[in-house]
């Protein structure tokens, strides 16, 4: 449970944080995080990255990476349209702030791989996970990425970036990333049959694995899985994957799958006692601001989606005898 002092540290945070904590956390009537999410638009971390977006609608020039980018640089840029909308759309911004921005994308960008237009996805999923999530959100036609997540599930029930070079395995990355697009394209426009049956499939995938195991072996899949950072960029952990089974659990009107509990266990034994979560990596790379405080400190989003998906899991039905 929070404490009055665990919840003024989270309250006493950018707007984007703050409305989370109000909605999730207090149970603040809806009046009252709305408000604060409204300001998401006007200050802190969401007006700064608005501020900076270019005239022809993307960030940095470029989709996925900054235009100025000079050869393969050693790690990911994360200031490029993609990353920036993803944040914008994480961080709660209503999508009329950015009224003309899918069409100016239509019109402007395009992917680096193969010059494919931007609302139309490219081949990796993760890509087309945060182009499907923010297509819907910003109202842009994005039903073919819809479809082709449907058509590119592997036979495990998941999805793998690396299916272009021949890879019939899925990962636990891919499969995540591909799920959360998928969710917030079902939540947006209730998605199709065969677009939910693959959402469900995919979160057979990783419900099978209790989110951090290997199949054949029940090891752990290293150790990246039980690393917690933020921002979560493309990363996977159980913490983030635990998050959105808590969000689908909402959209579907269940409760919390019985094979989530080791999942929630190794989540909730990173908690300190003062109730925090602490950074435990930052993900390298140009970024416009730091968002997140550094390795070692405690963290105000690790700790918002850490108490989040503890608390909804401790408020499931219990089953007698159990």
């Amino acid at each position: 449970m929070t404490t009055p002092v665990l919840t003024d540290w989270l309250l006493d945070s950018d707007p984007a944080l703050r409305w989370q904590v109000e909605r999730d956390l207090l149970g603040s009537p809806p009046q009252v995080w709305r408000d604060t999410r409204a300001r998401v638009a006007t200050e802190g971390f969401g007006a700064r990255l608005l501020a900076v977006q270019d005239p022809d609608g993307q960030w940095a020039g470029g989709a996925f990476f900054p235009r100025d980018r000079e050869g393969p640089e050693k790690v990911q840029p994360w200031m490029a349209t993609t990353w920036s909308l993803n944040s914008l759309r994480e961080w709660g911004l209503d999508a009329a702030v950015l009224a003309g921005t899918a069409g100016l994308l239509a019109e402007n960008s395009r992917w680096e791989y193969e010059n494919l237009p931007y609302w139309g996805g490219e081949v990796d999923c993760c890509i087309n996970g945060w182009t499907l999530a923010n297509g819907v959100w910003l109202g842009a036609d994005v039903e073919g990425v819809a479809t082709w997540f449907v058509e590119h599930r592997l036979p495990d029930g998941g999805w793998n970036c690396d299916w272009v070079e021949g890879s019939t395995r899925s990962s636990f990355a891919s499969t995540l990333n591909a799920l959360k697009g998928l969710l917030a394209h079902e939540i947006a426009t209730g998605g199709t049959a065969a677009s939910r049956a693959a959402r469900r499939a995919g979160e057979e995938y990783l419900l099978r694995r209790g989110l951090f195991r290997r199949l054949t072996t029940g090891a752990q899949v290293g150790p990246w899985a039980t690393t917690f950072a933020y921002p979560f960029r493309w990363q996977y952990s159980v913490l983030r994957a635990a998050d959105h089974f808590r969000e689908a659990a909402a959209v579907d009107g269940t409760p919390p799958d019985p094979r989530l509990a080791d999942a929630v266990e190794l989540i909730r034994a990173t908690r300190r006692s003062d109730g925090t979560w602490l950074q435990e990596a930052r993900h390298p790379g140009r970024v416009w601001f730091e968002v997140d405080v550094a390795p070692g400190e405690p963290s105000k989003w690790l700790t918002l989606v850490g108490t989040r998906v503890v608390e909804w899991w401790d408020s499931r039905p219990l089953v007698p005898g159990n």
